[in-house]
């Protein structure tokens, strides 16, 4: 729903909630801080629950406000993580590439996501961040990642939280995303909310 008094000019600043969501320990909050603080830090306790970082920034001359969620990746926490979904604009799928099970786990958080999200749309917008590209260990191969995110027509981000490869790239690619939804969704309720049909005339009323 568009809040009342909300005009789309171009110099006001639009909020946007974008969530990250994945396995645990693929780099979901070294991801968000090298972003939003420009550091790297590697002894990140497990995230319970959520917590919040915001970036200003502008994308297509529209001054943008970022609330950027970062979420828990335990199991445990899976129902608490979905009810930080409302109301997002945007959502990044982050796993490992040195972990094939944070992989083939994202299935399963895109549908959860797609489940709870209202109205669900299939083309919400989202990225997939293949983070930690910097080991040399991997395990999942940039084509097996490309092909699944192809198929589901979503962009593809190798990235690296630790030597900040693609990081912001990413988050600006899902931000222009979410403002063009955003937009999209406010120009079809102003649009309805002035069409007018033979069937809105006032009832006549006797006095």
């Amino acid at each position: 729903l568009i809040p009342q008094g909300l005009s789309m000019d171009a110099s006001k600043k639009v909020d946007l909630k974008i969530i990250i969501i994945g396995a645990l320990g693929v780099g979901k909050t070294s991801l968000l801080h090298q972003y939003v603080h420009k550091t790297f830090y590697e002894d990140y306790r497990t995230t319970l629950g959520a917590s919040i970082l915001t970036k200003v920034l502008a994308v297509d001359s529209t001054p943008l406000k970022l609330q950027i969620w970062d979420t828990g990746g335990q199991e445990r926490f899976r129902s608490m993580v979905s009810t930080f979904y409302k109301g997002s604009d945007g959502c990044m799928l982050a796993f490992d590439v040195t972990d094939r099970e944070s992989f083939e786990a994202l299935d399963n958080w895109r549908d959860d996501f797609l489940e709870k999200v209202i109205p669900r749309e299939q083309d919400f917008p989202m990225v997939v961040l293949g983070n930690k590209i910097d080991l040399s260990d991997r395990q999942v191969p940039r084509e097996t990642a490309s092909a699944w995110c192809k198929e589901k027509d979503i962009p593809y981000f190798e990235v690296s939280a630790k030597n900040n490869i693609n990081v912001a790239e990413a988050f600006e690619t899902l931000a222009k995303q979410a403002l063009s939804t955003y937009k999209g969704i406010f120009e079809s309720y102003l649009t309805d909310s002035i069409k007018l049909t033979p069937n809105d005339k006032p009832k006549q009323s006797c006095c």
